[in-house]
C-alpha cells in the first residue's frame, strides 16, 4: 500500500499548472485560490494553519502547515517565507497587505512541496510529467469541427499552446470541444 506522502506527491505533482501560473517581475506565481482548490478537489480533508516569526531588525517571516487527511492518514508539510516587497526583499514593519500577500504565497509554496507545481520552485517552465493528451478519435472529432467551422489552425493552436491536434491536452479537450461548438451554434444562427 503506498503511503499517504506518496499518494500525495504521486497526485498533485502530475497536475499540469501552466495555465494557471501568473509572472510578475520575472517569476512565476500561482494564484492560492486556484491552488487550493485543487487541493480540496483532490484531498477535501486538508487543512492549513500560519504563524509567524518577529525578527529584530522589524522584518516577518509566516511559516505555514498544510495537513491532509486521507484513508486514516495524516501527513503534513511545513514551509516558511519572509514578508517581501516587489524585489523579493525583506520588508520592515510590514503592513496587514503585506503580510496577508505573504501568507498566501507561502500556503502555495507549501503545496509545491506536496507536489502541486513544485517545478515552478525548481525554475522549470514544465511540468516532469507528461499530461495525458487526447486520443485519435477526440483528434479527429476536433479536426473536423474545425474544418466545418473554418477555425484558423494557426489561431487555435495557439489558443491552446500546442503545435499539432496530438498534442492537446486531455484536461484541455472539453474547453476546445465547447469552443467549437459555440462557433458552430452562432453561425447556425
Amino acid at each position: 500500500m503506498q503511503t499517504l506522502p506518496a499518494h500525495v506527491w504521486a497526485t498533485l505533482s502530475k497536475i499540469d499548472v501552466s495555465e494557471h501560473v501568473e509572472k510578475k517581475q520575472g517569476l512565476s506565481y500561482l494564484s492560492w485560490a486556484w491552488a487550493w482548490g485543487v487541493m480540496c478537489q483532490h484531498f477535501p480533508d486538508t487543512t492549513y494553519d500560519f504563524y509567524s516569526e518577529d525578527f529584530p531588525d522589524g522584518t516577518v517571516e509566516y511559516v505555514c502547515k498544510v495537513t491532509v487527511r486521507h484513508c486514516g492518514q495524516e501527513h503534513s508539510q511545513v514551509m516558511w517565507l519572509p514578508v517581501m516587497d516587489h524585489r523579493n526583499k525583506a520588508i520592515q514593519n510590514p503592513d496587514a497587505f503585506a503580510r496577508n500577500t505573504c501568507k498566501m504565497r507561502c500556503l502555495v509554496k507549501t503545496l509545491s512541496m506536496m507536489g502541486l507545481g513544485h517545478y515552478i520552485y525548481a525554475g522549470e517552465d514544465l511540468p516532469t510529467v507528461e499530461p495525458e493528451k487526447i486520443d485519435d478519435k477526440e483528434q479527429q472529432l476536433l479536426h473536423d469541427m474545425i474544418v466545418e467551422t473554418e477555425t484558423d489552425l494557426e489561431k487555435f493552436f495557439s489558443a491552446f499552446k500546442i503545435k499539432a491536434l496530438s498534442e492537446m491536452p486531455k484536461e484541455r479537450f472539453e474547453k476546445a470541444l465547447n469552443l467549437l461548438k459555440k462557433k458552430m451554434a452562432k453561425e447556425a444562427e
